[in-house]
């Protein structure tokens, strides 16, 4: 059973691997599965520097080779030479597109969000997604390989939306889960997978940083009874998770090793949701009375 999940002899991409959050534990976890080379990319030296002590403080991966490589994911001669570091050892069997950003105050609805936030979080979220599926594929083909696995990461807020604005971002986690189901059917022939994994609200430095920094609706802080900044976007979250707590990257981490292992060989083109049920359940805070009856206008009083 323990071969199902297994990573021995496959050569694996991450990209958005640092900053301690999924993609640090599905290094983690990938290395523990004893994938033979891991390439780990971040737009941040610093933050791949944090990325080798973390593996360091996981103990010893005797079966796996780490290569530490700086990239922009959103700039395509960066992601051409990150995938070329893979030809000497015969190129990529697995690669998970991890890289994201949340644009935070800059994001919002239709009137509040920013140009800025739009143009930063496609050319990260969206351009660095397909880029990274584009040279995936090049790569596969380059050294022949029998299958590949391509996982990337959208999020719950793709499908379903989100009560606190943040068009800019849910729209292109939307795109990427598009973009998935697509690139799966074409490319089914070559037998290399792509799915979408979609992660509900996990415990991480970046959604930590929107939940509890400034930028709260007065609309929201007013319906929640709180004061502009006073933490209503967490709170506004929090009681929509039917198993009351936030979860762990290491779960988000655990399904990406389900999606790049054999074990799910048949398993294509689907949004894989990991959000303690979030999006399957009816579960709303106590709010203000409802708006007047509308009558059906179709049926005669």
């Amino acid at each position: 059973m323990t071969e199902l999940y297994s990573l021995k002899g496959k050569n694996v991409v991450i990209t958005g691997a640092g900053g301690y959050n999924i993609g640090t534990q599905t290094a983690i976890l990938f290395a523990k599965s004893g994938a033979s080379t891991l390439l780990l990319s971040d737009v941040s030296q610093c933050a791949l520097d944090a990325l080798r002590c973390a593996l360091a403080r996981n103990g010893a991966f005797p079966d796996s080779t780490f290569i530490f490589h700086a990239c922009n994911v959103s700039d395509d001669g960066s992601m051409a030479d990150l995938f070329s570091q893979l030809d000497p050892l015969g190129g990529p069997d697995v690669v998970v597109n991890n890289a994201g950003v949340f644009p935070t105050s800059a994001d919002g609805d239709a009137i509040t969000s920013t140009r800025a936030a739009w143009d930063t979080t496609y050319l990260v979220n969206v351009l660095g997604t397909w880029l990274g599926r584009r040279y995936a594929v090049l790569a596969m083909r380059r050294h022949a390989k029998p299958r590949g696995s391509v996982v990337n990461l959208g999020s719950v807020a793709g499908p379903i939306g989100s009560a606190i604005a943040q068009l800019a971002y849910t729209s292109s986690k939307g795109a990427v889960a598009a973009m998935t189901r697509e690139l799966a059917i074409v490319h089914a022939r070559e037998s290399i997978r792509f799915n979408c994994l979609c992660p509900g609200p996990v415990n991480s430095p970046m959604l930590n940083h929107f939940l509890d920094g400034p930028g709260d609706e007065e609309e929201e802080s007013a319906e929640l009874g709180g004061e502009p900044n006073s933490g209503s976007k967490r709170r506004r979250r929090e009681v929509h998770l039917p198993q009351g707590r936030w979860g762990d990257s290491v779960e988000v981490a655990a399904a990406a090793l389900f999606l790049a292992a054999d074990a799910s060989a048949f398993v294509n083109a689907i949004d894989l949701a990991v959000d303690g049920g979030l999006t399957k359940a009816f579960v709303t805070p106590l709010g203000p009375p409802s708006a007047a009856f509308i009558p059906n206008f179709s049926v005669s009083p």
